[in-house]
């Protein structure tokens, strides 16, 4: 008897990819806004003390009030997402993002730039559990590792067009309200593309066909919902975060100013340094969503990596290099950060317990949250004080202290790992 063509595993697979391809699409683009909204604020920082006449200190509490907000709604959120599921939040972040856009346009002093910056932090709560949450949920195991890459890849793409975008229509049209206003309109047009896709978004266990779950989505025992808490991984992992996101806070918000300082260049080129990291670090996800599948242990990736990128920027810190040279080595380093991405994204999946994935990537990626909260303030003191060097070689100890965490981390799956197959031996 002919099986009936419908059934075969060569038809289902054309559609498994589609399904997939769709769903990775959206939550980049999703991500990469979310990111976009990190630096909202940032890069009208020189028109902003031109304006009102802050320094950097005061304007890197709108930075550090963005991250609490972030922080402590992204731990919260992560309970939210598997309560109620991720898209609705999903949406509901989105509309955070345009009504931060619309008060930042209308700015008219430091009370209305706080506010902007609160609701930009509270869209920016939900985004990693409503992200990994529906990509664990209906991305097929075997293109789980390039959803990883893509998702990194697309908030590097974020924070790399966000200066770009924001100063470029500044400069552009002479106000910098323009620019928010702009960037409020993104976050609308991207809500409406997620609104009419939500199908490929929904995560509710009925609407994920069977032969699509990936073997993550399988029922999970019962277990009390703060149980996970208890899991050293859990907070290892959350130090990695919060130690790496101290140095990508001082390169985003403080690399280019320091490098003018430093080196003497135009704001114009200094500019380029976020962009470039971002760039290469967007290059190295692509890489990491296939070294994700071929390397047994992630946290030797992750090291080496790392510890790659520590040292270019401690290199750009010692003033040694021509100017030119110098911004061309701090975006490097994005590269290497880049390439443990993937890498860094798995371990958490594996460290996770079952039924639990917004909870645990909500609890671990505030560590992010953080890390730019108390890095913002440090390095902008050190700016004010004329200690440019420092920005530089903080972030290089920051990444350093990162890998520890990293290391142990995956040491704990590797004999967990070894104990569950001894019995079996």
């Amino acid at each position: 008897m002919t099986r009936p063509a419908s059934t075969t595993p060569q038809n289902q697979a054309p559609e498994t990819l589609r399904s997939d391809a769709r769903t990775i699409g959206l939550i980049g683009l999703a991500h990469g806004s979310s990111h976009f909204f990190h630096l909202l604020l940032p890069p009208l920082f020189p028109w902003l003390i031109k304006d009102f006449g802050y320094s950097y200190s005061e304007l890197s509490v709108l930075v550090s009030l963005f991250f609490i907000v972030s922080g402590t709604g992204q731990a919260l959120a992560g309970f939210a997402v598997d309560r109620f599921g991720a898209r609705p939040i999903l949406f509901a972040a989105l509309g955070s993002f345009t009504v931060a856009g619309l008060i930042a346009s209308t700015a008219q002093g430091y009370a209305m730039l706080l506010a902007a910056s609160f609701f930009a932090g509270l869209g920016n709560a939900p985004f990693h559990p409503v992200d990994f949450t529906i990509l664990n949920k209906r991305v097929s195991q075997q293109r789980i590792g390039h959803a990883f890459s893509v998702h990194g890849l697309s908030g590097n793409i974020g924070w790399a067009l966000a200066p770009l975008f924001m100063a470029g229509i500044t400069t552009a049209t002479g106000s910098w309200r323009t620019a928010c206003f702009c960037g409020a309109m993104w976050a609308l047009v991207v809500l409406v593309i997620m609104v009419i896709n939500r199908d490929a978004l929904d995560d509710r266990a009925d609407a994920i066909k069977t032969a699509d779950k990936p073997a993550a989505a399988v029922a999970a025992p019962q277990e009390h919902p703060m149980a996970f808490m208890k899991l050293p991984s859990v907070w290892l992992c959350f130090s990695f975060f919060f130690w790496s996101t101290c140095a990508l806070s001082a390169i985003q918000t403080f690399a280019s100013p320091a490098m003018q300082s430093m080196y003497g260049l135009p704001l114009s080129v200094t500019a380029l340094i976020v962009t470039g990291y971002m760039l290469c670090g967007a290059a190295g996800m692509v890489v990491g969503g296939f070294l994700v599948g071929r390397v047994k242990r992630l946290e030797t990736v992750i090291s080496v990596c790392m510890l790659g990128s520590g040292l270019l920027l401690f290199i750009v810190g010692t003033g040694w290099l021509p100017a030119m040279v110098a911004v061309v080595v701090a975006s490097l380093a994005g590269l290497g950060t880049g390439l443990a991405g993937p890498s860094r994204d798995m371990l958490i999946k594996r460290a996770a317990p079952p039924g639990a994935t917004g909870r645990v990537y909500g609890t671990v990626y505030s560590g992010l949250d953080l890390g730019f909260c108390l890095a913002a303030p440090v390095f902008g003191y050190m700016l004010d004080h004329q200690m440019t060097n420092a920005v530089f070689y903080g972030s290089a100890i920051a990444l350093m202290l990162s890998v520890v965490s990293a290391v142990i981390v995956g040491d704990g799956i590797s004999k967990k790992s070894k104990a569950a197959l001894a019995p079996a031996a």
